[in-house]
């Protein structure tokens, strides 16, 4: 990809790994949109990226990715086409929460955002097209329970409901693969790296990587030339995996559909 005045947004760039990938972004010419809920954040992090890359194209937008409203706010206010989506955002809390809609935290931000800002962002990727979706995942994933995605029946476990929240973004991302592949958007899952940020520490976890490294992969599964026109996979370090969720082609269809109801 050229990618100099191509336009990208990046979800959770108040982050550690979030930030990382914003101000990698922006070194390879992007303009570049963050997405925080932190204004005081939004702006030091939009001032720390423009000085180190000497790139004047970085802004930030203000919503909550937990509530659908918010969403399809800033989506109503974009205008131009869209070439790169990295949905990064993730919420850990160590105790269950809910939005002021009523849905679980996690659920809502991990996964409901994600398909939220893919929804409504799909618009403006289709003239950005060939465009890309990059949803980071984690290798770190599992125990999806389909009847009970908000952990109202289960005990709540951060860290367990963390990994269901990967394991949907994965599912998720072959499912929006398949619909929007006709429009030469592609969509592509990625495991960023073993990170110390807040949300590893939040898990009970530290992390060797540096947020450059933990970046690396969702950068390069957004920039990447050799990558053109690959949708629908799950890679880690830079290289292909596989993923047993997204093969549950019956399970990944219901969730999405559950997704299609909130």
């Amino acid at each position: 990809m050229n990618d100099f005045g191509k336009n990208a947004i990046v979800t959770g760039a108040t982050g550690a790994i979030g930030k990382a990938i914003a101000r990698q972004l922006a070194s390879n010419g992007f303009r570049v949109t963050i997405v925080a809920r932190d204004e005081a954040k939004a702006a030091k992090t939009v001032d720390e990226i423009r000085k180190s890359t000497g790139n004047p194209n970085v802004q930030f937008l203000l919503t909550d990715l937990s509530r659908k409203a918010d969403i399809e706010r800033i989506a109503a206010n974009w205008s131009g086409p869209l070439h790169v989506l990295i949905n990064n955002a993730a919420a850990t809390p160590r105790r269950r929460e809910e939005t002021p809609e009523g849905i679980e935290m996690q659920f809502a931000t991990n996964v409901l955002g994600y398909f939220w800002m893919t929804e409504f962002f799909t618009p403006f990727l289709k003239p950005g097209a060939p465009s890309r979706v990059v949803n980071v995942a984690s290798y770190w994933a599992g125990d999806l329970e389909i009847d009970d995605l908000e952990c109202k029946i289960r005990r709540y476990n951060n860290d367990l409901i963390y990994r269901q929240s990967k394991q949907a973004d994965r599912m998720l991302t072959v499912i929006f693969a398949e619909k929007l592949k006709p429009f030469e958007i592609s969509v592509n899952a990625v495991h960023p790296g073993d990170v110390n940020s807040t949300l590893s520490n939040n898990l009970g976890y530290g992390g060797h990587e540096t947020p450059d490294q933990g970046a690396d992969t969702p950068v390069w599964a957004a920039t990447a030339p050799e990558l053109e026109g690959i949708t629908g996979k799950y890679f880690e370090r830079r290289r292909e995996s596989s993923c047993q969720f997204a093969a549950n082609k019956k399970l990944a269809y219901r969730l999405f559909e559950i997704c299609q109801g909130y």
